[in-house]
């Protein structure tokens, strides 16, 4: 184990396929729960923005080259809201209970929610 190395080598760019803003974190939280087809799920909370991402899957090799290679990912959409305040749930008018995670540690996901935050 003396000769193991770690290194932290994040993603140097993400692309979007799909972005989709929801004017109210409820409105987010129902879309969330359709996308995931009633199973459980939750949102990203980072900077004032709940967010929820599907990543594209890595199911051929350009994919793969792409995130091993050039430190791209893609995620097919990605849906959000404005939201100022964290809040550790978001429930709904049809009672409809969404857990969100306040991601703010992460340095992707706070550079994520700012750049959603900027979109028009």
């Amino acid at each position: 184990m003396e000769d193991m190395i770690f290194r932290y080598d994040p993603f140097k760019e993400v692309v979007i396929m799909e972005l989709t803003r929801f004017s109210t974190p409820e409105e987010l939280a129902r879309f969330a729960n359709i996308a995931a087809g009633g199973k459980p799920t939750g949102l990203y909370w980072v900077q004032g923005v709940a967010f929820v991402y599907f990543p594209l899957p890595l199911t051929t090799d350009t994919a793969v080259k792409a995130l091993v290679e050039e430190k791209r990912v893609y995620w097919a959409f990605v849906s959000y809201a404005l939201m100022p305040k964290y809040n550790p749930v978001i429930e709904t008018k049809e009672k409809i209970i969404v857990p969100v995670v306040d991601m703010s540690p992460s340095p992707l996901l706070q550079k994520a929610a700012l750049w959603l935050k900027n979109r028009k």
